[in-house]
């Protein structure tokens, strides 16, 4: 098979041969790049970093799931959601509002749990 590609290839030895060794030469070149890539995401700077975007990706997607059936998505409520936040802030209100998401996840883990057994009889 490889005598049959010989045949049909007219490029003298000449050409061959530096085809040849710029295939060498693009295969070395690509062999430094991934070492390089290597040693930086060793880094631990950017594991943290890659770390860190994984979680974020992950959270999102859950609460974009969550959101899916009310049509909205963690993009169109992020606006609203920092103006809040940074009204919390400068009124120093975090205390406050901390408690009152913490209680608002308590009512609605027992609406939840009312609801399951409602359901369940």
């Amino acid at each position: 098979m490889d005598k049959d590609k010989d045949k049909n290839d007219h490029r003298s030895h000449e050409e061959k041969k530096r085809a040849l060794l710029r295939d060498g030469e693009f295969y070395r070149a690509g062999l430094a790049h991934s070492r390089l890539q290597i040693k930086h995401a060793a880094r631990p700077d950017v594991m943290f970093h890659t770390v860190i975007d994984h979680a974020t990706w992950a959270l999102r997607t859950r609460a974009d799931s969550l959101l899916r059936p009310t049509g909205t998505s963690v993009a169109a409520l992020a606006p609203y959601a920092l103006t809040v936040l940074n009204f919390i802030r400068k009124r120093k209100l975090v205390k406050p509002a901390l408690g009152v998401t913490a209680m608002a996840g308590v009512a609605a883990w027992y609406v939840q749990r009312k609801r399951a057994q409602q359901m369940a009889y």
